[in-house]
């Protein structure tokens, strides 16, 4: 059987389930590479061994007398340090939230819990979520597991890379420009971004509350399509969640994916394209006629607009949330950080209301243009090689301002846009980091974007592939 560490959400829950191993064996296992590993990938905040292993032997106690076992029975995870839990301090990357203990647990971890998995911690995140590298001046960067020189990708940074080092099977991000899919791509995972209030935001930290997802990154998009399943759905407390109905989305992931139809938009999303991560791209199109796929060219929007509207509710809503700090703390908050906050200060009420009534007209445009009449719209996560963090941070306001640009170039409009999108790895670029792209589909369609990137990686093996051990002597494969 191959090592515990190396087996994503679905295969360590059938495995606990039909005995093959336990669940204190799959927790141990991955408290160990967290304690060992995650410090320095700079992943990690708050291991919670004791509560993990009394969790644990828990579900290996109701299997044995055949209690009915949760579709994640077991299953060791750990998430973003601002999904809040009773009695569990939340940094949120800051240290403005220093001694903040929430008295609230968010639903999705609440799910979780229903469904059997086992919370082992809390993870590293760029500060209150606002960075796509990774970016953290108080705690440190997030580090890539292919290479601790670069950027693991942010906001969702330790999610990112606890996943991609396989520390854990899975871990729960949020994304309101890409904060999922960034850290998926520059780590090799799988990262998706529901269509906005499929999943409930309630208790945890936001950033601007009409444009954040809640959504796992994970090894296969078939583990995606299992923790979907338990996190999705209407929340009393979230009035903001779709009352649509939540799907089985391991059901929809049938092998193939003939007769559905790709479009890809030749302007905008193609521009800045690096020209290995160009070969890539067209390297996963092929693939995905190969698995039955039809391939149609078609045309962005302007998306000078799209962009314009989504940095106004962006900075508005977060200039909003975080008004008195920026006036008594400023001193608190990184420079890159407060300056990309605070110009939401400064934009008037008839902006942000205008970009709010504007938004379904420019969704009905976008569709309308990029998708045109297909199913799926494929298109880069990140159209640039990885950068280092040298490159991210280094330099003048405008040249960072750039490097950022060009990250979130394909993935903040999204969200704007209120369409789910699913990260998927493609191979690696020259400098040996992870290349992905990108699936966007109708509100709703997770079930077809799952079932495209699972036929995907029937046919590659990308996700499967593992990073090489990290710098000091720790071995990748742990125990």
């Amino acid at each position: 059987m191959t090592d515990v560490w190396q087996l994503g959400v679905v295969e360590t829950a059938d495995a606990i389930v039909q005995g093959v191993i336990t669940s204190e064996q799959a927790t141990e296992v991955a408290l160990d590479r967290l304690e060992r590993i995650g410090p320095r990938l700079n992943a990690v905040v708050h291991v919670q061994r004791e509560q993990a292993m009394e969790a644990a032997r828990g579900i290996d106690r109701a299997r044995a007398i055949g209690a009915p076992l949760g579709p994640l029975a077991g299953v060791p995870m750990a998430h973003k340090d601002l999904f809040y839990r009773v009695g569990r301090p939340s940094l949120c990357g800051s240290i403005i939230r220093r001694g903040f203990v929430p008295n609230v647990t968010a639903t999705a971890l609440k799910r979780l819990d229903g469904a059997g998995a086992v919370d082992l911690g809390a993870l590293h995140m760029a500060e209150f979520a606002v960075s796509p590298t990774g970016f953290n001046k108080h705690y440190g960067h997030g580090r890539n597991p292919w290479n601790l020189d670069y950027c693991s990708g942010g906001s969702s940074s330790g999610s990112g890379a606890a996943v991609g080092a396989r520390l854990v099977t899975a871990a729960l991000g949020t994304d309101t420009g890409g904060s999922i899919r960034h850290p998926a791509a520059m780590c090799g995972v799988v990262g998706l971004k529901p269509t906005n209030g499929l999943v409930s935001t309630f208790g945890l930290m936001p950033l601007a509350p009409s444009l954040d997802c809640v959504g796992p990154l994970c090894r296969s998009a078939r583990d995606v399509a299992r923790m979907l399943s338990v996190i999705a759905g209407p929340d009393a407390n979230d009035g903001a969640t779709s009352t649509s109905p939540v799907h089985d989305y391991e059901v929809a992931l049938m092998g193939n994916i003939k007769g559905l139809t790709i479009a890809v938009p030749q302007s905008y999303y193609l521009e800045p394209v690096a020209p290995d991560v160009v070969r890539l791209l067209e390297a996963s199109l092929d693939t995905l006629r190969q698995a039955g796929a039809r391939i149609v060219k078609t045309h962005a929007p302007d998306m000078a607009l799209a962009n314009a509207l989504t940095l106004v509710v962006l900075g508005v809503e977060a200039a909003t949330l975080h008004r008195r700090w920026l006036q008594h703390r400023p001193e608190d908050y990184a420079d890159q950080v407060r300056t990309r906050i605070e110009v939401g200060l400064f934009y008037p009420a008839t902006r942000y209301a205008e970009a709010l009534m504007m938004r379904a007209t420019v969704a009905r445009e976008w569709l309308a243009a990029a998708m045109g009449g297909a199913d799926l719209v494929h298109i880069p996560t990140i159209p640039v090689r990885v950068p280092t963090i040298a490159e991210s941070t280094a330099g003048t306001a405008v040249e960072v301002s750039a490097t950022i640009g060009r990250i979130t170039h394909c993935t903040r409009a999204i969200n704007y846009l209120g369409l789910p999108s699913v990260a998927v790895p493609c191979g690696f670029t020259a400098n040996g980091l992870p290349a992905s792209f990108q699936l966007v589909g109708k509100p709703y369609a997770e079930p077809t974007l799952l079932r495209a990137a699972d036929a995907y990686q029937r046919l590659t093996d990308w996700h499967r592939r593992l990073p090489p051990p990290p710098a000091g002597g720790v071995e990748a494969a742990g125990s």
